[in-house]
Formats: C-alpha cells, structure tokens, sequence
C-alpha cells in the first residue's frame, strides 16, 4: 500500500471524485512514472465512474499496449477491459506532435494557404523537431479535447501525461518559447519582404535590414532562409492565434477546474526538480493537489538494517558463508539501506515544502504492462 506522511497525505480518491475538476497534469522530471502514474489515475477514475480521457505521450511499449494503443494515434479510442458498472469509460490516446500541428494548420488557415505550409520543408522541420513543439502541442491538444468535452460532454475528466523533456518546467517554458519565437523581431525581418513585396520591399527595406539579410543568408544558406520566408509568408495569418491560444491554455491551467500532481522517485534530483516545480506553481497560481514519489523501497516486518547486518555476519563467521539465511539477510540489508535514503531524501523534501500533501508509492516487483497492473498502482495511489 502507499505511505503518507501524517497531516498532509495527498488522497487521490477525493480528488478523482471531485467532479469540480475537469483536467488533472502529471508532470515531473523524465522517467520518473508519470505515464504509469497518469494511467493508474484514469483507470482508477473510470472504474469510480468518471468519464475519462487520457493522452499519453510516449508510452513504454507494454503500457501502450495495456490500453490498446498499439500505433501512435492522435484520436482518443476506448481502453478495452475496463470495468464500467458504475458508470465510468476511459479512452486514451498518445500525442501525434506532427499531426497535432497540421491540425493547427488546417483549422486556422485556408486551404490554399494550409497546402502551401505543410509542404514547407521548413515547417516540416519544426513541426517534426523544433525545440519546445512537443511541450506546445500537447497544450494545443489539451485546449481542443477541453473544448470538445465542452460541447458533447463525452468525457468529464482529462488526464494529462506531460512529455518527458529534460527539466519539468519544459511544459510551462515551452509553450512562452515558441509563441516568442513566431512572434518576435527575427520572424518579422524575415517576414518583411513578403509583407511589402517586390520592388516596393526593395524601395522600402533600409540598410540596416539590408545588411541582416546578407548575415542571415550567410548564416542559414539561400535556399534555407527561402525556405523560412515562404513558411512565415504563409503562417503570417497564424501568428496571433498561436500566442492568443497559449494564453487561453495558460488561463485554464491556472483554473480551479484544474489540479496538477507532481510525480517524482526518491532521488534527490528528481525531488530537487518537484521541488522547483512546486515552487513555480505557485508563481504562476496554478492548483497544486499534492506530490507522488514513486518506486520507494519499504522493508517488511521490524528487522532493522544493523540487526540484520549483525545476524548476517555471525551467520557468516561462523562458517556459513553460503547460508541461504545470511544471503536473505544481506538482501534484507540492502533494501533497509535504500529505505532508509528514500526515506532521507522524501524527509528533506518535506522539511523545505510542509505544505505540500504526499503520498509515497512502493516500487513494483515486475513491470507494469496491463489493466491489473495499474489498478494495483491505482491502490496504492490512494493508500
């Protein structure tokens, strides 16, 4: 089962059946759980009777295929297997970064100007790689399945896997990032000729964005920065609604229909980078429900690490040295040592955040690959 720490454990089963919250973001550090962690909640939420949808980023592959996403998908689809008898349903999807964009593309653009940008080899580029575009898309794609539950109410809860980007704060950064970079002084030099066009741009242009042309060419190449000008000619159309639709995700972030959970491990950079987004939800007033540190090592019973490291080695001097008993007692050793950094690292943790709600989830004995398997992570969520 899950530990709490006493006075401020995090109950994830209230939170699940608060129907006053609409979407709830796992974030943290990479490889840390929270794809496990944001599909234990679904489920867990499904089975309770929410309407859930879950989009994933990334998956590992037996994850993935426990909730039947066997190919990347953009499209949410039912999660088989799934108790429903009160009244719940869970569909999952995995974020299609690419195709994310093009759907941006071909909302807000016509279809003349939509053909013309997907074909751009520029913006195939930053579609496909651009730093920051994962962490915008999958924004954009919680904006639009916002939306949508608004309209047909065929969901009541989304769950949110952020990517698993090198510094959790990519989530919040990245989407400011990119909007700056589309809207900011080196898009509209390069913009320039297309707005003025022709000789009228030759007339106009002054020597000093002369002579930024001649760096730029020199720099990206000729047929590179064509390429950059003919995408953002195309884009011109777009550029407020990239920004205008980042404020409003932004805003709904910043909602009390909102929660975000914080997922760690009990190592001291992944709870050094909870703690600094911790920090950086409440800068930015966003609805903190608590912190998960998962993979925790707990030892059984009351054999403490000296008693069994004592036993262990009168075991061992006593000439059983291949004893199966002082082998399990050093085992036992061991994990008591790891138990007791988790436990080191989570109580420092706690010292500099006391308000912060925890719940600690015991590391699993296998992988979890299928629907039992999170359930179980499920449980032990909510202690």
């Amino acid at each position: 089962m899950a530990r709490t720490t006493a006075g401020s454990a995090l109950d994830i089963d209230a939170l699940l059946a608060d129907h006053a919250k609409k979407i709830i973001v796992c974030c943290g550090a990479g490889g840390v759980g929270k794809t496990t962690t944001a599909a234990a909640l679904g489920l867990r939420a499904a089975e309770s009777g929410r309407r859930v949808v879950v989009l994933t980023i990334d998956p590992a592959l037996r994850l993935a295929q426990s909730l039947g996403l066997t190919a990347l998908d953009n499209t949410p689809r039912p999660v088989q297997g799934v108790d429903t008898a009160a009244g719940g349903s869970m569909a999952a999807m995995m974020l299609d970064m690419k195709r994310t964009f093009d759907e941006v593309v071909e909302q807000h653009a016509s279809p003349e100007k939509a053909a013309q940008i997907l074909a751009n080899p520029f913006y195939i580029a930053v579609s496909s790689s651009f730093a920051g575009t994962q962490e915008y898309m999958a924004m954009e794609k919680l904006g639009q399945l916002r939306a949508q539950a608004a309209t047909d109410d065929q969901w009541d809860l989304i769950i949110v896997d952020t990517p698993p980007s090198r510094s959790a704060l990519d989530f919040l950064d990245a989407p400011k990032r990119l909007g700056s970079f589309l809207d900011g002084r080196f898009i509209r030099i390069l913009m320039a000729p297309a707005k003025a066009g022709g000789r009228a741009y030759l007339k106009a242009a002054t020597a000093t964005l002369s002579v930024a042309m001649g760096v730029m060419t020199k720099v990206l190449g000729g047929e590179l920065l064509r390429d950059v000008q003919t995408f953002v000619a195309a884009l011109d159309t777009m550029f407020g609604g990239f920004r205008e639709r980042a404020d409003q995700t932004y805003a709904l972030l910043q909602d009390d229909e909102t929660a975000f959970v914080v997922v760690a491990s009990p190592d001291r950079d992944a709870l050094r980078e909870a703690a600094f987004f911790v920090e950086r939800l409440g800068q930015e007033r966003m609805p903190l429900a608590g912190v998960v540190v998962n993979r925790v090592q707990f030892v059984a019973g009351r054999l403490t690490r000296a008693r069994a490291q004592d036993a262990a080695e009168a075991l061992e001097a006593g000439g059983a040295r291949s004893s199966a008993t002082a082998g399990l007692l050093r085992l036992h050793t061991d994990l008591a040592t790891s138990a007791e950094r988790h436990q080191a690292q989570i109580g420092r943790f706690r010292a500099t955040n006391p308000g912060v709600a925890l719940t600690q989830v015991p590391a699993a004995a296998r992988d979890i690959h299928d629907l039992d398997g999170l359930r179980a992570v499920g449980a032990d969520l909510a202690g």
